[in-house]
């Protein structure tokens, strides 16, 4: 089984830092208007906030983040880099094409699912079967993370539907989301003494 380089670890590990201080940070910028338990992280970060550039500046290093670190996962199935990796690209399309300050848009919808979906996908993609296989690695693991953040996603889309708690399902999926590539490098690191054959 190939090694993880241990730049992957500062990579992952810092994705839900970059994604977490940015909302609370820009959150506090933006001040009373803004409800965090009711709006999304993308509102922060739309033209005219006061906290878009803090926003805007965690999605670019939050891909940043993403692509690092499916450069770096080479015990990974190929398929699941590259979902990592298109995730990390949503990330920058989301600073790119920010939500409006009031209403809907459709080209931010769009790549705002994009990215709940690749980021979704990628943990069972990466998957690949073996004893030498890091348990996070592992089918079942990957199966469960992806079911659980699919679950999520559908949460977080009910919950906006029907005008609720969609800030709080969106964090508690995103957080997720970024969370899970450092568990999977860690498994990874935790594991490579064992593992002694080439890939």
């Amino acid at each position: 089984m190939r090694s993880v380089p241990t730049w992957a670890l500062v990579s992952s590990g810092c994705a839900p830092v970059f994604l977490i201080m940015g909302w609370l940070v820009a959150a506090s910028l933006q001040g009373h208007p803004y409800d965090p338990a009711a709006q999304t992280i993308s509102v922060l970060a739309a033209p005219g906030n006061s906290g878009a550039w803090v926003m805007t500046a965690a999605f670019i290093a939050l891909g940043f983040c993403h692509l690092l670190t499916a450069w770096g996962l080479r015990p990974a199935a190929t398929a699941g880099r590259m979902a990592l990796a298109a995730g990390g690209v949503s990330a920058w399309a989301v600073a790119v094409v920010p939500a409006p300050s009031s209403g809907g848009s459709l080209s931010h919808g769009s790549v705002t699912a994009v990215g709940f979906s690749v980021l979704a996908a990628w943990p069972v993609l990466a998957a690949r079967a073996g004893t030498a296989v890091p348990w996070a690695l592992r089918p079942f693991p990957s199966l469960a993370a992806t079911a659980v953040m699919a679950i999520g996603a559908a949460w977080f889309l009910v919950e906006l539907h029907l005008h609720g708690a969609a800030g709080v399902a969106e964090r508690a999926v995103t957080t997720l989301q970024s969370v899970w590539p450092f568990v999977v490098v860690l498994s990874c690191l935790r594991g490579s003494p064992r593992d002694g054959r080439p890939s």
